[in-house]
Parts: C-alpha cells; structure tokens; sequence
C-alpha cells in the first residue's frame, strides 16, 4: 500500500511542476501532502496512522524532514555551499560589467581570418565566461546577444551559429568554478558516507567481521576535488567543439566563412590582445589555481573571485578614461610586497617569541592600501549604472532559489524514504542484469530525460542522493564519487540541449532573431550533442582524466596522507615491487654492506635490534616474491570465479531481503487479534510464496559454488596473510633502522647524565643509600626523555630494591651497582663512536631503502610517487570479490 502513496507523491510533484507552481513550494508540498494523506488514510481504515508507511510513521518523517532543513541551515554557515552565493555574485558582477562583449570582439579579430575562425573565437570566450561565470543561463543569454548576431552578419549558417552559441554557454555546466559542481559535490559527500554504510553491511554479512578494511571504503569528495576533476573533461569538451568547427568549416566553406581584419596585427593590436585575454585569465588562475596549489578552500576562492570580478568591473565601467586602472595598480602594489613580507618573516600576531613586529606593522599598512583599492573598485561598481546594486539583489534573488530549493528537496527526500522509495529503487537497479554498467546506464539515461523538465538544482538535490549511494556502493565497479559528479554533470549539460525541451534552447530563443527559427537552433546543437555523447564516453572510458589532478593535488598537498594510508596500499605496492624486481642487487648489497659496520661494543639489547634489522632487510626479498606467487595465483584462479561469485552472491542478497520480508510478515501476524483470521490467511499465504521464491533461488546457485568458494577463501586468505607478513616484516625492518638513529641521536642527552651517575657511584661507596635513591628517582626523570635506556633503567629499579631492603647485600649491591655503570659507559661508548663513525653511512644506507623497504614509515611521498600513486589510483579497480 506505501507504493500507492509514493506513486501518489511523485504524480502531485509531477502536477504541481508542469502547471508552474514555484518548485521551491512544489517539491516539500507534494511531501507533506501525501505523508498527511498516508496518515489519514492509515487512521481511518487501519486504525493505525503509521499502516501505510514502509519504516515508521508521519511524526517521525515530518520530524526528519524538518532534522533536514535544520541541517541545510547549519551547511550554509559551515560548508562548502557559502561558496555558492560568491561564484554567483562574481558572474553576475562579470556579466554586467561587458567584459564577454570585449573579449568577443578581439578574439574574433584574432581568429577572424580563419575559416570557422569567428565560431572557434565564440566557443573560447564561452569557456572563458564558464570559468568566470559557472552560471549557464546567464551565459546563453549573454552569448545570444553579444555573438549570435556578429557570426549572422558575417554569413554564418544559422543552424550552426545557434549550435555554437547554445554549446559554448552552457560549458558553465561543467567548466569550473560551477554551481552544479558544487551542490552535486555536497550531494555526493552524504552519498559516499551512505555508500560505506551499505559496504559495511555486506562485508559484515559475508565476512563475519565487523571492521572493513580501509582501502575497501568509497572515497569522499568536496567541491574543490570537483573543480579539479571537471578541469581536463571541461577542455576535452572545448577541443571537440573547436575540432568539428574547423572540420565543418574546411568542408563547407560557405557555412563558416572566414572574417578578414581590416586593421593590422601590430604592436596596438597585440596590445589590446594581451589586456582583453589577460585579466579573465588571471582571475582563473586565482581562482581555479588557489585551490589547485592548495593556497585557498573553495570557499575563500570564491571570495577572491568575487573580488578579482568586482576589480575588473571596475575598469571596465571606467573603459576610456585615464585613472581606470588605478585601483587594480594600487591593489597589485600592495599585494606584491605582502607576498614576499609574509614569505620571509613570521607575521603571526600570537607567536610572541618569533614574530617580527616592524614586518607587521608594514604589512598591516600594506593591507589597508590594498583594502583602499579594492573598496575604490566597489565605489565605482556602485556609482556607475548601479551596477552594484543589481548585482547583488540579482545575487540573493537566485541564491535564495536554490537554497529554497535545498530546503524543499530535503523534506521531498524524507518522503520518497517514508514509502519506502529508496529501497525500491536500490532493489530495481540491484536486480538489472549486468551489475553497475547497466545500473549506471539506466540512471544516466533518467537523468538525462529528466534535464529536459528539471532544473539541474532540483535534479541534483533530489535524484543524486537517492542513486548516488547504490552507484558508489557497487564494489564491482568501485568508481570514485568525483567521476560520477563529472558524469552526472557533463550528462546534465547534454540533456540541456537536446530538442525538444533542452533549457539552453529557450534561452536561447529568448535573444535570438526572429531569422533565426526553433528549426535553426534544434538542428545546430544536434551535431554538438554528439560531441558532448562521445565526451561522455571518452570521460567514461578513461577514469584519469577526472580522477588524476584531485588526486595528485591532495598527494603533493601539506595535508597529504602518509604513504601507511590504507587507501595509497595497492599502487604503493606495486610501485615498490618493480624497485625490488630492478634494483634488488644494489639494495641487497647497501645492506650488506651496512652490515660490516654493526659496531662491537653493542649492549645485547641493542645487538638483538641491529640483527632483526638486517634479518628482516634481507628476508624482504623471499617475502616479496612469496606475496607475487599468491597474488598471481589469486588473479588467474580469479579469471574464472569472478562471474560465479557475482551471480551466487546476487541470488544470496535476493534471498536475505526475501527473508527480511518473511520476518517482518510474521511480526505483523503476532500483532494480529485472534479473530483476524482472513488477514492472518493472506499474510500466510505471502509467506509461503516467498519460501518457494528463495527455494527456487537456491535450486539457481550451481553445485560447485560451495567447492569454488571454500578453494578461493584459502587462496585469498593466503594473500592477505602474505600481504600483512610482507607489510609487517618491512615496517619492523624500518622501525629498526629509526631506532638506531634514534640511539646515536641521543648520545649527548645520555652524557649529560654523566654527572649524576658520579654522584651515584659517590653515594654508593660512601654508604649514602638515601641520597643515591634521590639521585636515581632524578635518572630516572631524565631516561624517559632518552631512547634506548630501557635495560639501564630497568637495572637502576633493581638497584632501588637491594637499597630499599632493610638489611643491604653489599655484595649484590657492589655487583649490581658495577654491571649498572658498566652498562652506562658501554652505552656512551658505542654511541658517541656511532655518531662519529657509524652515522654518515647509515644517512647513505637509508638513501637506498627508505623508498621500498622504509617507504610506509615516511611521512609523505615524494613528488614522483605521488604522481605515481595518483596515476594508479585514478583507475577504478574491480574489489567485489571481498564482498
């Protein structure tokens, strides 16, 4: 009956967007509607207002919902979305300011004399406005009226000239900084931590174990891994659109002739060039590339784009006049020194000790010139056609719409969960044929048709987390949350020109001519369409174009993991392995060699250390080759598996959800009266035919799944032992080797006690036990701060014992106290002797190991390694066979 009310909420959500009720309004009122009339319906014939609802009741949906717009209010004050309204107001500001109409202009000059050259100038400028703007239908509108009209008079084929337009601007969709990129991205943090949840349990079901292993986790992604990850596939875009211009226009001349400059390309022209291109171009670097190198979170991007856009504004508005860029020339002389101020001297107002209060004083002075050029900026955005003004009601006009929209998609999504849509959908994707292909297919497909009727915003607040979790949970595939936003993006940004209802074509229609005719414009952005579709399959198809600049960006970050990451494992491996299969000998011998210079006057404990080192050094070798034979016969007994653990395990979830549904059943026949007889029959009667359905599902699974099973159990469990033995055996090697430096390190600590053990040993032969157990609670103060002092510590606690007897043996005393100084004077010997001797060759030999053997116990990669590791991880790897 909760699939009655669900069909219900979808058809009032339906109805209320196509009569043209606010989305804003339709989307948490077709929620409320019908959890109301669920409840109402439940209490009048069930008696039960929670009857009709698959998990709960009303009270506890409408409180969800409303959890979810309190939680929404929390995310604008701490998340990633407070970026929104500063991407907004920095395209906005950039529309307004005419700064696309000069880049047209000049561009079109440059390119001009090329055939196709003026639609190559339109589809540069949109991608240059993408990367300012990030807002697609403000870019559609404003390329219609600057560009449209220029490529007519030129005698560009109407069909192509809309195709250009319409393509062009709506690169917004997918080109960083962009909205969509960004709430796809939130969206996607909640779905990857739904994803491991659903991970978890099967792991736990299959396993029996309760921790899954790390590098088994969907991983997260924020708004900044978006930009990056849309960066490559937003240019691979670019140059197909350039590429079927030029094609097109080599083929068909008339239809994209080319535009002679009447003017000469001197100095001036190149001039005007470079200040047109310039400015736009810095502003993305300062945007896209503060987050590329770490320097800003999106958040503070979005503050210096709005900035850098406000600046630019105002020169623009001043175009003409001789103090136009004076506020940008104040702005960058003040900036310039504080940059190199602020890299070479410690301007944290709290560090008392380091600060340096003269580079204080100068930079705050520095800042308060730099505040003077950009509020002079914001004073002429605000003087000059009120432009200021526009731009900000403009601004909170249409952030106000989507957080609105965030709000009510909250309250939607409690709804869909109430009648038990969430389930139904994970179950209708799960039980496709042909695991996540097919199930992502389907959903990209949806999502597509839905971009004919959806804003991208409701699509993204209200599909994405329904889908997202089953597609990134889905270990066959294992795709990371980044690709799937840019797929969903660049999908987004297809569906929006695709005919008959592509949003981008009435935008479009809105500004252009009445020459041109909805005809002109469905059949330009066909061939475009194509373009975006093979896009799509080239992003699909190669992984690394989206996942390798986030993951190289975090690898070589200040934040970045260390190398014992769980997530970095596989491809460290493999990494160290082609070391060990080319450089083996040299490595062997750096040991070996290192060997030689074990010093002899070791204390014991010290000589156990330095054999276990070299014991486990040189058994890294066998390790290694012994985890390469297991993890070979585990890929080709794998080859032949891998279909049959995917269908058995299918038919067993099958099962477990049918059984989930029998004991729900039955706790509804133990909640009946005795009288309900009829009801108890039908509930019966479902039961019965679930049984037959999981009896049939077990007759499915073939008679050699349980042999199959049980042989790949043991060869997999054989890996991973030999994968924790290899892995413990080099991080106890390299633990070692730190202790020895360690040891050395520490010797002018360990001579420092020197005048306290004289003490002692004075106290002792003079009989002054109470003031030598002074002097040993004080050693014992100082060991704690040495390493390697546990055998001399333990011995002084011995000597405490003989001293605290009530009758001394001196003799033990003698004994005891002379191993005890012994021990002391060995321990200086050996160390001072190791640092001078032992230490430089230790420093080489680490050089050789600390990159295979000791790779997991450095504290970062280096830069080849990173780039290594990103490479190999931008891959998605098949891990279903641990589910």
């Amino acid at each position: 009956m909760e699939h009655l009310f669900l069909a219900l909420l979808v058809i009032i959500m339906i109805s209320a967007l196509a009569s043209g009720f606010p989305v804003a309004f339709a989307l948490p009122g077709s929620a409320i509607i019908s959890i109301g009339l669920a409840a109402f319906t439940g209490y009048l014939f069930e008696g039960d207002v929670s009857a009709y609802f698959a998990l709960d009741g009303p009270k506890e949906w409408l409180t969800a919902g409303i959890t979810n717009f309190r939680s929404n209010y929390w995310d604008v004050e701490t998340d990633t979305l407070i970026a929104i309204p500063l991407f907004i107001f920095m395209g906005i500001m950039l529309q307004k300011s005419q700064i696309a109409e000069d880049l047209l202009v000049t561009m079109g000059q440059l390119f001009g004399p090329i055939p196709g050259g003026l639609g190559i100038s339109v589809i540069f400028v949109g991608a240059l406005l993408a990367a300012t703007t990030g807002i697609v239908g403000a870019t559609v509108i404003a390329m219609g009226l600057i560009s449209l009209p220029t490529m007519l008079n030129n005698n560009y084929d109407k069909s192509l000239a809309s195709g250009i337009v319409c393509s062009s601007g709506t690169l917004g969709q997918i080109i960083p900084p962009s909205i969509v990129l960004i709430i796809i991205a939130d969206q996607l943090a909640s779905a990857a931590d739904v994803a491991n949840t659903m991970r978890q349990t099967d792991y736990k079901i299959v396993t029996g174990e309760f921790n899954m292993p790390g590098e088994l986790r969907v991983g997260s992604t924020s708004a900044g891994d978006m930009f990056l990850g849309a960066l490559l596939p937003g240019l691979v875009l670019v140059g197909l659109y350039m590429l079927y211009v030029l094609v097109y226009a080599k083929l068909n001349p008339k239809a994209a002739p080319p535009v002679p400059f009447r003017g000469k390309f001197d100095s001036k022209f190149w001039m005007r060039v470079v200040m047109v291109i310039i400015p736009p171009l810095a502003l993305i670097f300062a945007v896209l590339g503060s987050i590329l190198m770490g320097i800003a979170t999106v958040n503070q991007a979005g503050s210096i784009g709005a900035i850098g856009a406000t600046m630019m504004a105002g020169y623009r508005l001043h175009k003409g006049k001789k103090d136009a860029y004076y506020p940008i020339i104040v702005s960058i002389i003040s900036i310039i020194p504080i940059y190199i101020i602020s890299s070479n001297y410690n301007l944290n107002i709290k560090a008392t000790d380091t600060r340096d209060l003269t580079a204080i004083l100068i930079t705050g002075f520095l800042t308060i010139i730099f505040l003077i050029g950009i509020s002079w900026s914001f004073w002429r955005t605000y003087k000059i056609k009120n432009v200021l003004k526009e731009v900000v009601t403009e601004t909170c006009v249409t952030t106000s719409m989507v957080f609105i929209i965030l709000l009510g998609a909250a309250m939607l999504t409690s709804g869909f969960r109430a009648f038990g849509g969430e389930e139904l959908v994970r179950d209708f994707l799960q039980d496709l044929p042909g695991g996540f292909w097919t199930q992502f297919i389907v959903v990209m497909a949806v999502i597509f048709v839905l971009g004919f009727f959806l804003d991208f915003i409701e699509i993204a607040v209200v599909v994405v987390p329904i889908i997202a979790p089953i597609l990134l949970a889905e270990p066959g595939a294992n795709v990371s949350a980044i690709w799937l936003g840019v797929m969903i993006g660049v999908n987004l940004q297809t569906s929006f020109l695709t005919p008959p209802f592509g949003f981008a074509l009435f935008y479009l229609k809105g500004v252009a001519s009445k020459l041109v005719t909805t005809l002109n414009i469905w059949k330009g952005v066909v061939p475009f369409i194509i373009l975006q579709l093979i896009g799509l399959g080239i992003v699909g198809f190669y992984p690394t174009l989206v996942n390798y600049l986030p993951a190289r960006t975090y690898l070589t970050s200040k934040v970045a993991p260390p190398p014992i990451n769980p997530k970095l494992q596989h491809c460290l491996q493999e990494y160290k392995f082609d070391i060990y299969k080319n450089d083996e000998q040299r490595i062997k011998t750096a040991i070996a060699n290192f060997e030689k210079l074990t010093p002899t006057n070791l204390p014991n404990d010290k000589l156990d250390i330095f054999e276990e080192h070299f014991e486990n050094a040189f058994g890294t070798f066998a390790l290694v080759n012994k985890l390469q034979k297991a993890e070979n016969e585990y890929n080709l007994f794998a080859k032949d598996y891998r279909d049959l653990h995917f269908s058995v395990r299918k038919k067993e979830k099958k099962i477990r959800k049918l059984d989930n549904k029998i004991e729900k059943l039955k706790s509804e026949i133990r909640n009946l009266d005795t009288d309900e007889t009829a009801d108890k029959n039908k509930l019966e009667l479902e039961i019965e035919n679930y049984q037959l359905e999981i009896e049939e599902l077990k007759k499915e699974v073939p008679k050699i799944w349980k042999s199959k099973n049980e042989e790949f159990k043991i060869i997999q469990k054989t890996k991973n032992t030999r994968t924790k033995r290899y892995r413990k055996n080099v991080d106890e090697a390299y633990d070692n080797l730190d202790l020895i430096v360690m040891f050395i390190q520490d010797h002018e600590k360990l001579d420092g006690l020197s005048p306290q053990i004289n003490d002692l040993k004075y106290a002792i032969n003079n009989k002054n036990y109470e003031n030598s157990i002074s002097i040993i609670d004080n050693l014992f103060e100082n060991l704690g701060e040495i390493s390697g002092t546990e055998e001399f510590a333990n011995k002084l606690d011995d000597l405490i014992s003989v001293i605290d007897n009530e009758e001394i043996d001196e003799e033990e005393l003698f004994t005891l106290s002379s191993d005890i100084f012994n021990l002391f004077n060995k321990e200086i010997s050996w160390r001072k002797d190791a640092n001078k001797n032992l230490l430089p060759e230790l420093m080489k030999y680490n050089s050789v190991i600390n990159n295979n053997i000791g790779l997991r116990r450095q504290s970062k990669l280096t830069s080849e390694q990173a780039k290594f590791v990103a490479k190999c991880n931008s891959i998605h790897r098949d891990v279903s066979l641990n589910f």
